[in-house]
């Protein structure tokens, strides 16, 4: 028997309280690589009803509705996730050591599969989300786009080799 749910595919979807580095924080262990994706209202029912842990937001003002949302594992040990960011120069795949990158970036667009996998602690359950695929579209400002071509050389302080 398989603890692992069948896939999960939500394209152009939002992405908030990123944290690809893994750096502890008051909501996260040192190491734990996640982040969230919002979620509306109807597909966050589904999902709820289906064992996922969907959480939700408190609205910001009174009578605001709730915005759902799912945490998302970014885990590299078992099932390596194919993690991949593009601009205008074309698409770069990020291993383990660059994937931190994406907590800094401007996001266009995100697009992303999950994985689930079922997990059992004694008399807990729950199901839990891993990112399978993720391609994240840089939200490029006018200066990436104009000197994004030119080759990457390295900082030398102005020095000239002799």
């Amino acid at each position: 028997m398989s603890n692992e749910p069948g896939n999960i595919l939500m394209e152009d979807c939002r992405i908030v309280f990123r944290n690809f580095a893994g750096k502890e924080g008051k909501y996260n262990r040192e190491g734990d690589r996640n982040f969230c994706v919002l979620l509306d209202p109807e597909f966050a029912d589904r999902l709820d009803r289906d064992g996922w842990n969907v959480k939700a937001l408190r609205g910001r003002e009174e009578g605001d509705p709730d915005q759902p949302y799912l945490p998302v594992a970014v885990g590299f040990q078992n099932r390596p996730p194919k993690i991949v960011m593009i601009t205008s120069n074309g698409r770069t795949t990020l291993t383990e050591e660059e994937v931190e990158v994406l907590d800094w970036i401007d996001i266009k667009m995100v697009d992303l599969i999950i994985r689930g996998y079922d997990w059992v602690v004694g008399e807990k359950t729950g199901r839990k989300a891993y990112v399978k695929s993720l391609f994240v579209t840089v939200d490029e400002d006018a200066l990436d786009i104009k000197y994004g071509d030119l080759e990457e050389v390295p900082a030398r302080a102005g020095r000239v080799d002799e």
